[in-house]
């Protein structure tokens, strides 16, 4: 009976696809490119709008804009250099943090280091972080986080001012503790597709690894991490693009202050947080200008993402 059964399958499988599952795989063909195309379209559409009301600014104060340090309404005086320090900083802070840290815990909770159980159980609460409003990470920040590194920041500052890193003191919003909130937001993001990566290696590779003697760690570090370098590549250009768009909390944390600095705990401020602060009192030659920095930010996440797809194809890398 069982070798029916599996006589029926196998000619079920083998037979010829009929007309309907043709025309299931044509439309379904036609569907996935229409989406394809309609993304496409969406974000040329989305270029179109708010390239077209950034124009007026661009005739006005040309590519100035973007080398400027001053942002001033009242004297028409702009300049978007500092936002663009500011959300490249940030986020790269962010990036070092989380990724670190979402990498180790997608080591932590992939290689058999805790029972099956308690696994499931750190994985959801680390998955629940991505769940919490940004507006939360944002008060947490002001109120419990830098309480807490400012005697830590003191300390460096006081010791270790000659590092360009540590020359200001932390006197409230700053830099560092908007990039440490950030790099907890992003870390959901790098921890969960790090794990997948890290699963779809066959555990015949973890076996013949532990064949050839290598030790738990050597294994870990030499065979698993490069075999899911692909994947965690994948994971950090994720979110270093989530870090780039983040607005609310670094608007409440960054200090939102106009100007370049190196040190970790002086104040700056984002493109993101620069739209959404000055849009609800903006004229209209400050809207076309806040229109020209939305097309900047969104370039520099598309040169991101651009860039990381690049760099995966040349060196061989596959997701």
């Amino acid at each position: 009976m069982a070798e029916y059964n599996s006589l029926q399958q196998s000619q079920s499988i083998s037979k010829p696809p009929t007309a309907g599952d043709m025309f299931a795989n044509k439309a379904f063909r036609v569907l996935t490119l229409a989406f394809t195309w309609g993304i496409v379209l969406l974000l040329a559409y989305i270029l179109y709008k708010i390239g077209g009301k950034a124009i007026p600014a661009v005739k006005e104060y040309g590519l100035g804009l973007l080398v400027g340090t001053t942002w001033d309404v009242n004297a028409r005086t702009f300049g978007i250099l500092p936002e663009i320090w500011g959300t490249l900083y940030s986020s790269l802070l962010a990036l070092v943090l989380g990724g670190f840290f979402g990498v180790s815990i997608a080591i932590f909770l992939t290689q058999n280091f805790l029972p099956r159980s308690l696994e499931t159980i750190l994985r959801s609460i680390i998955e629940l972080l991505a769940a919490i409003p940004s507006v939360v990470y944002g008060l947490w920040g002001i109120f419990v986080l830098i309480p807490i590194i400012r005697p830590v920041a003191d300390f460096f500052n006081t010791h270790f001012s000659w590092i360009p890193f540590f020359y200001t003191s932390l006197s409230g919003p700053g830099m560092f503790p908007a990039a440490l909130v950030l790099s907890i937001m992003i870390l959901p993001t790098v921890a969960a597709i790090s794990q997948d990566a890290f699963r779809a290696i066959p555990q015949k590779t973890k076996e013949a690894a532990f064949g050839m003697g290598t030790t738990r760690w050597e294994a870990i570090l030499r065979v698993m991490l490069p075999t899911a370098a692909g994947g965690i590549f994948g994971a950090l250009v994720l979110g270093l693009g989530r870090a780039l768009g983040e607005t609310m909390a670094l608007a409440m944390l960054v200090g939102n202050s106009n100007q370049i600095s190196l040190s970790v705990f002086a104040p700056a401020n984002t493109l993101a947080a620069l739209l959404a602060l000055n849009f609800p009192e903006a004229g209209d030659t400050e809207i076309a200008v806040l229109m020209f920095a939305a097309c900047v930010l969104l370039l520099i996440t598309l040169l991101v993402n651009m860039l990381g797809a690049l760099i995966i194809n040349k060196t061989g890398i596959k997701r």
